[in-house]
């Protein structure tokens, strides 16, 4: 299948924009895109509108690349030391790139066994609203009950690696990576700026990868779909937008907690469930 309906420019621009505004922030970039595609006509479960909500993504991606590329850089450079020098393997630096790679695992594994299920069930927006809705409950949890006593340097291989395994659910569209991440962060009593950090470099192999499998698997139903110049168009968009969300959510959780993105949650998936209870948006 292809998608229902053509989108005009004005709606790429939107998805761009939309996707770039909120893959960083705890409310679930995946729940907005469905959402919209779904308000637009368009069949969400097609294969071209999966693939183009997952490659938009890569934007988002290369600009967290490029404003945190010294720290990307940093984390690069002590893993090659650490796979050459034995002593290189006792520094921080190396450590911290050992967890980040143990909290990829869980959802790359997950990813692949669950990728049909993903793609199609979990799509309905039934979904997405109940997931805005459930998961903020569970953000409000580590919100309220976070020590905030650990930093950047004190993260180990056990807190990504239980990290990981919670940014599993972020699979579901609506729950969040972000968010996931965030909260399991807090809950392993990490601070909101060390854990907001630490999805940013999770979602770099994560999406990367997602975006990478897309393109591979589904170019010839993209061209033939949705099209590859609404889809380019669209992830340029999300890069900028992204690049500039980056610096302000890290001068936002500095400051404040989740409760305004958690109120913004339960709002949204609440009228979700309504718009698709009453028949004004069609779940799949």
């Amino acid at each position: 299948m292809i998608a229902s309906v053509d989108l005009s420019w004005l709606q790429v621009i939107i998805l761009g924009v939309v996707e770039g505004l909120t893959e960083f922030l705890p409310v679930s970039s995946t729940g907005h895109l469905t959402i919209l595609e779904s308000a637009f006509g368009l069949s969400i479960n097609d294969p071209d509108v999966t693939a183009f909500t997952a490659i938009i993504q890569v934007g988002a991606v290369l600009a967290t690349l490029l404003y945190l590329r010294e720290d990307f850089r940093g984390i690069v450079l002590a893993a090659a030391r650490g796979l050459r020098s034995p002593a290189a393997r006792r520094e921080p630096d190396f450590h911290f790139a050992t967890a980040v790679l143990v909290g990829c695992l869980p959802i790359g594994v997950v990813g692949l066994l669950f990728k049909d299920t993903i793609e199609t069930t979990l799509r309905s927006l039934w979904f997405v609203g109940g997931a805005l809705v459930l998961w903020s409950f569970a953000m409000l949890y580590a919100d309220r009950t976070a020590t905030q006593d650990r930093g950047e340097r004190d993260v180990t291989w056990r807190d990504t690696f239980v990290i990981g395994l919670v940014q599993c659910l972020a699979l579901v569209p609506g729950v969040s990576r972000a968010g996931a991440t965030m909260s399991a962060g807090l809950v392993r009593g990490l601070d909101r700026v060390t854990v907001t950090r630490l999805s940013f470099f999770l979602s770099v192999p994560v999406l990367g990868a997602a975006g990478a499998l897309q393109v591979a698997t589904e170019y010839d139903r993209i061209s033939s779909g949705i099209g590859w110049s609404a889809t380019l168009v669209a992830t340029a968009i999300s890069f900028v937008v992204a690049y500039a969300t980056v610096a302000g959510l890290l001068r936002f959780v500095a400051r404040h907690d989740y409760t305004a993105f958690i109120g913004y949650r339960l709002v949204l998936g609440t009228g979700v469930l309504a718009l698709v209870g009453t028949g004004a948006l069609s779940a799949t």
